[in-house]
């Protein structure tokens, strides 16, 4: 049976397992989700960031994401960072930009990579190295974050879009302005 995915996040996974931190990634790809509405979609496009290394913080996390939406939308942007669950990250926060219209538009999910993930990936290490006396991924000395952005969402707000929608209905109308 195959499923068709709703994260990027298993590339992350196969790269933890492969390589040794310091590690640093983008990883875009589409997606697929049970939602439609004006600001989901059934199909998007994300792109998903993963930091791992020593002493990794939250305020890089922060620092990282605010930069990129001072960089994609202007300096004078308010951002806000809302208190979220995801279940691989812990603390999870979401992250909202004022849009062109006067309200708050979520762009991405984002936390730290939760202990528990370094954990197995800690444990498969071993098991690909058995001979390797330490472990690049023991919880107590390596820390990360992660995100998750949709590609849409971005080009709402930086065209001032209101229904994310009209990027699949094909209306020429629509659409020819962007080429």
């Amino acid at each position: 049976k195959q499923v068709l995915r709703t994260h990027t996040s298993p590339v992350q996974v196969r790269v933890m397992e492969r390589d040794t931190p310091p590690i640093r990634m983008i990883v875009p790809g589409r997606v697929y989700r049970h939602d439609a509405d004006t600001t989901h979609s059934p199909v998007l496009h994300q792109i998903e960031g993963l930091c791992v290394g020593p002493n990794i913080t939250f305020a890089h996390l922060k620092g990282t994401l605010e930069a990129f939406v001072q960089m994609m939308f202007g300096q004078n942007v308010p951002v806000r960072f809302r208190p979220s669950f995801f279940p691989f990250t812990e603390p999870s926060a979401e992250m909202d930009v004022m849009g062109p219209h006067g309200t708050w538009m979520e762009i991405l999910g984002c936390g730290m990579v939760d202990p528990n993930v370094f954990e197995n990936i800690a444990q498969a290490w071993s098991k690909k190295y058995p001979d390797e006396k330490q472990n690049p991924y023991d919880p107590e000395k390596i820390s990360g974050f992660a995100f998750g952005m949709g590609i849409e969402r971005i080009a709402m707000i930086e065209y001032g879009i209101t229904d994310i929608r009209l990027f699949y209905e094909n209306d020429l109308r629509f659409l020819e302005q962007f080429v």
